[in-house]
């Protein structure tokens, strides 16, 4: 195996979800594509190539239970960043909500955020 392609991200709807992602955290939308009654969403980092977040439609009561909860209590994936104070005012003045402020660890500067569900997402600037 040589990468990881997509990670999947289960969304009570689709728009708000590419809304929140592009507008909100700076994603940008990768692939959109519908075929008969299914959809294909695929969101990116514009300085990133893989992996992907894959955006998939929440059909069952089981899905809809996991949304915002698919890691549990852990964070669902970290996202990297080279000025995560930056990054922080920015979000924050976009209504994202945060778990703290920034702090310093020696594996770098970061803070916990939530997605619109309430999915916990780590920022981390490397040292």
């Amino acid at each position: 195996m040589k990468t990881l392609r997509l990670v999947s991200l289960l969304v009570r709807d689709y728009e708000e979800a590419i809304r929140f992602y592009t507008d909100k955290l700076g994603f940008t939308v990768s692939e959109d594509v519908t075929f008969g009654e299914d959809r294909w969403v695929v969101l990116g980092l514009p300085e990133s190539r893989e992996p992907g977040l894959a955006l998939t439609l929440a059909q069952t009561e089981e899905d809809r239970a996991v949304v915002g909860h698919q890691a549990g209590s852990f964070p669902l994936f970290a996202l990297g960043t080279d000025d995560c104070l930056g990054e922080y005012q920015r979000m924050k003045e976009r209504g994202v909500i945060f778990h703290g402020e920034p702090q310093r660890e020696p594996w770098g500067t970061g803070v916990l955020l939530e997605d619109l569900y309430g999915n916990k997402i780590y920022m981390n600037q490397e040292p």
